[in-house]
């Protein structure tokens, strides 16, 4: 298994930005698919972004479409998140992880999972 770490989180004004970073070690990514998923406190964690590690191709939630760009950097091992026009309904834990699922939305099927890093938008 691969290890994901995050960073980037914080406090945010709504309507600024805010970009996460997702470090990853300790094996190929190849045939992975790489996600970021939230959780607020109450409330499940629910799918944000994913993107295909070899491909780059992406899927978003309904709720980051337009506002959310998930890339990475291949030569840096690093996935991010780049979050714009924040809304206080976007504030929770950000979690980055790891699935062999190509481009799946489901958290069960991610297999990796950093520790989270938080968001917190003020209104």
């Amino acid at each position: 298994q691969v290890q994901l770490v995050e960073s980037g989180g914080g406090l945010v004004q709504a309507g600024g930005s805010l970009k996460l970073s997702c470090a990853v070690s300790g094996g190929t990514l190849r045939s992975y698919t790489m996600g970021w998923f939230r959780q607020a406190p109450g409330k499940e964690r629910e799918f944000v972004a994913a993107i295909s590690w070899s491909l780059g191709s992406t899927n978003y939630a309904a709720s980051g479409k337009g506002r959310f760009n998930i890339s990475r950097d291949k030569a840096k091992n690093t996935m991010y998140l780049q979050m714009n026009n924040l809304k206080p309904e976007d504030a929770a834990v950000y979690y980055c992880a790891a699935s062999t699922n190509y481009m799946s939305g489901v958290a069960l099927t991610y297999n990796s999972w950093g520790q989270g890093t938080q968001v917190t938008v003020s209104s």
